[in-house]
């Protein structure tokens, strides 16, 4: 009897299941989840890689071309603007703040120092200081303190300007209480009151003058950084018109070499508005550096001058006071000559030179017949001068006076060598007055030249920017 066919022997161990098919391209969950994560991009190299990827198609690169020349454009008006608005200010500072500065800095100085003369022709006069000296002196002393606080009004309140200010404001109490005193001593009748008036003589030539000297040079420097940076050519505004018509230019020949079309009407009022924001800046700051030339060889190299003039005027007449109060008491360093003599001397010599440079300078009629004026009224002073020194010389104290300061009593004494300094001040004045608006007439068509180029050149480079981008997006219509 046949057996029946064995059964399979058991397997050793559980059974293993068949494997699953797997789908082509499908990962494991286990190769899924022991898998590291790709690198994350960075947001530079993505928009490389963006960009990389727009560039290999034309609209992609349409779309860069547009983005580009629209931020050319706009950059343009951007940087124009900026540029001539700090040009425009720096103008602005010269008409209104720096050369209205410089000319108070050289008033505060012509008030100082015509105080002191006063003040020393009064005591000159005898123990009763006439009315109208007293009243000329505290003119000159309301005139400084409140040019004064002006200044300090103004200035930035550092630097060497506040400094001169701060010092101003200090010794300008002590130097009137000093005049006070010398005045209080002379009605008694007391010596005492010479040697006050040469100490308060001296602290003001010592001390305040020269402060106000330097506080006139701190504020004519700033004038003439202010005009340097009003007359600086915008060389970024202009960098950036060339670059941004150069693109556009080379822009529209690559349309036209591949479309046949000759004009883009959005590039072309784009190259329009980039071509009239150059011409603007150009013409402005041509305009603009013109006139600041004009105000600096026509007015302010005059107005310098003049102020030159005008302080050796005063320097020369307070020390041709003082040499009839003190007698030759006072001697130069090597004990040889007066003191106030020779420091006269010195000052009218500047004086000579300053107004023949000016005379120079001065280009009408207007500005040229005050000088004829002063220049003439010095050498008058000169020879009246001389003639007080001789008689003083000779024992003649009192007609030397009435040559220096006029006889007493006499309502204009144009004998008087007063009477020539009096006419040569105001000689200058006038002249200071007709070259300040010289100045003030070109500075102030530079500031005109500027206005509205700020806003014009951005609003242009916004217009330009719009163009571009309007040319471009006509062209990219096609391909939708």
């Amino acid at each position: 009897m046949t057996q029946p066919p064995s059964a399979p022997a058991a397997a050793q161990g559980p059974a293993s299941a068949p494997a699953r098919p797997t789908v082509p391209g499908q990962v494991s969950r286990a190769a899924a989840v022991g898998a590291a994560p790709p690198p994350a991009k960075g947001a530079w190299a993505t928009g490389r890689e963006v960009l990389r990827e727009a560039a290999t198609t034309e609209p992609g690169r349409l779309r860069i071309l547009g983005a580009v020349l629209a931020l050319l454009v706009l950059a343009l008006g951007t940087v124009a603007g900026l540029e001539a608005a700090d040009r425009a200010g720096s103008a602005e500072d010269v008409v209104g703040r720096s050369q209205p500065l410089s000319a108070d800095a050289a008033a505060i100085y012509r008030s100082l120092a015509d105080a002191d003369s006063t003040a020393a022709a009064g005591f000159l006069a005898g123990i009763l200081e006439p009315a109208e000296s007293r009243a000329r002196y505290d003119r000159d002393i309301a005139t400084a303190s409140r040019l004064l606080v002006k200044a300090a009004a103004n200035t930035d309140g550092s630097g060497e300007a506040a400094r001169e200010i701060s010092t101003l404001n200090e010794l300008l109490p002590r130097y009137t209480g000093l005049i006070e005193r010398a005045r209080a001593a002379n009605r008694q009748g007391l010596p005492l009151g010479g040697a006050y008036l040469r100490y308060a003589n001296q602290e003001m030539t010592t001390r305040l003058l020269p402060a106000a000297e330097r506080l006139y040079g701190a504020e004519t420097a700033r004038l003439h950084q202010d005009d340097e940076d009003a007359r600086a050519w915008p060389y970024l505004a202009l960098g950036a018109g060339v670059l941004a018509l150069g693109v556009l230019v080379w822009a529209q020949r690559r349309e036209y070499r591949r479309t046949n079309r000759v004009f883009s009407r959005g590039l072309l009022a784009a190259a329009a508005a980039a071509v009239l924001v150059l011409l603007w800046v150009a013409g402005a700051h041509t305009v603009a550096r013109a006139g600041l030339g004009a105000a600096q060889s026509e007015g302010q190299q005059s107005l310098q001058l003049l102020n030159e003039a005008r302080i050796s005027s005063l320097k020369a007449r307070a020390n041709e006071n003082l040499t009839q109060v003190a007698r030759g008491a006072v001697l130069t360093e090597d004990g040889q000559n007066d003191k106030y003599e020779a420091e006269y001397a010195t000052g009218m010599s500047a004086l000579t030179d300053a107004l023949a440079r000016a005379t120079r300078l001065a280009d009408d009629e207007a500005g040229q017949a005050p000088l004829r004026e002063a220049a003439a009224g010095a050498g008058e002073w000169q020879k009246r001068h001389a003639a007080a020194r001789e008689l003083g010389e000779s024992g003649e104290y009192r007609d030397a006076l009435d040559l220096i300061i006029g006889p007493k009593g006499e309502a204009e004494p144009k004998e008087s060598a007063g009477w020539c300094f009096d006419k040569v001040d105001a000689a200058l004045e006038r002249a200071l007055a007709h070259e300040q608006a010289e100045f003030t007439r070109s500075a102030g068509g530079a500031v005109d030249a500027l206005t509205g180029l700020p806003l014009g050149a951005a609003a242009l480079g916004a217009l330009g920017a719009l163009g571009a981008v309007l040319g471009i997006n006509r062209r990219l219509s096609e391909y939708r």
